[in-house]
C-alpha cells in the first residue's frame, strides 16, 4: 500500500518546468495582430467557429446570414491558392435544417464531419451528428446521422472536438454537455471502440469547472487544449446574456516511456492498476 501511495504521489507531483515551456514557445515567432477576414466571408450577421481544411484551401464556419435554412447553418468557402481571395460562401444545405446546425469539426483524414444540431430526431435538446464523404476535396456529403443515445443524452451535447493520438491512433471525441452530474456545461470524452462506435461520455475533470466549459480545441500532438469557459478568474467584463466567457488553455508534457524516470513510474503505475483490477496482459 505504501508503494502504491508513493507512485501516486510521484505521478501527481510531476509538472513541466518553466524551461520546458520556454523552449517550446521559442519554436515560433510572435503572433501578428488579428486581421478581419472581411467580405464575402464576414457579414453584418454572426459568422463564427471557422476552421481550415488541411490544404488550407477550404474554410468551414457557422453563420446565421440570409440564404440558409434557418438559424445557425454550416457554410464553406474556397480559394484557388493561399494567395487568392476567398470565394462567395456556399450553404451546406444537405447538412442543415430549420433548426440550429453549428460547431463543425473534421476527422483527421477529413472524411467525416461532426457537428452540433438541435434538429428533431435526436436524443435530447441538442445532439452531436456526423456525416461522411468519400473524397477529401469533395463537398458531396452524405445525409447526417445521429451519433446515438450512448454519446448523446436527453440533455445537450455540443461543440465536438476530434482527437487522434498520433502514437496509438486511438480516436477520442471531446464535447461539452449539461447532462446530469455536470456543474453547468462540463467537458466529456467518448473513445472510439473497436466496433467503430463511440462509447459513453466520461467527465474530464481537468477541463471542467463549476462554470460553463465547452468548445474544446486539442492540438494535434495532444499536448495543449483550449477551452471556452466562464469560470472564475477570467477577463470578461460584459455579460451579453450568456456569461462572461474567456478562452483558457491547459498543457501537458510528453512522457518518454522508455528513457525517462517519469516513463518508468508510469509503467509501474499501469502494472499496479492491472494487478489491482485482477487482470493480466
Amino acid at each position: 500500500m505504501r508503494r502504491s501511495l508513493t507512485l501516486l504521489c510521484v505521478l501527481a507531483c510531476y509538472t513541466a518546468t518553466p524551461d520546458t515551456a520556454r523552449r517550446s514557445a521559442e519554436i515560433f515567432g510572435e503572433w501578428s495582430s488579428p486581421i478581419n477576414v472581411g467580405p464575402p466571408v464576414n457579414t453584418e450577421y454572426n459568422d463564427t467557429y471557422a476552421f481550415l481544411s488541411r490544404d488550407e484551401l477550404t474554410m468551414y464556419f457557422t453563420s446565421d446570414r440570409p440564404g440558409g435554412l434557418g438559424g445557425d447553418d454550416l457554410w464553406f468557402t474556397t480559394r484557388a491558392s493561399l494567395d487568392d481571395p476567398w470565394a462567395d460562401p456556399q450553404n451546406m444545405s444537405v447538412l442543415n435544417t430549420s433548426a440550429a446546425d453549428s460547431l463543425a469539426v473534421l476527422s483527421s483524414d477529413e472524411h467525416v464531419m461532426f457537428f452540433h444540431s438541435t434538429r428533431p430526431g435526436g436524443c435530447g435538446a441538442g445532439d452531436i451528428w456526423m456525416t461522411r464523404r468519400h473524397k477529401r476535396r469533395s463537398q458531396e456529403w452524405n445525409p447526417p446521422i445521429n451519433l446515438g443515445c450512448v454519446v448523446n443524452t436527453t440533455a445537450t451535447e455540443i461543440a465536438p472536438a476530434f482527437f487522434e493520438n498520433p502514437e496509438t491512433e486511438q480516436v477520442t471525441l471531446f464535447y461539452g454537455s449539461n447532462r446530469p452530474g455536470s456543474q453547468v456545461f462540463d467537458v466529456y470524452a467518448s473513445p472510439l471502440g473497436e466496433d467503430g462506435y463511440f462509447g459513453p461520455g466520461v467527465l474530464v475533470p481537468e477541463f471542467s469547472s463549476p462554470g460553463r466549459d465547452t468548445r474544446i480545441f486539442i492540438r494535434k500532438d495532444g499536448l495543449e487544449v483550449f477551452i471556452t469557459s466562464d469560470r472564475t478568474g477570467g477577463q470578461g467584463l460584459i455579460d451579453r446574456g450568456y456569461g462572461l466567457r474567456d478562452i483558457w488553455y491547459t498543457t501537458r508534457v510528453k512522457i518518454d516511456h522508455e528513457n525517462t524516470a517519469q516513463g518508468m513510474v508510469a509503467r509501474l503505475w499501469n502494472r499496479m492498476l492491472v494487478r489491482m483490477a485482477g487482470t493480466t496482459h
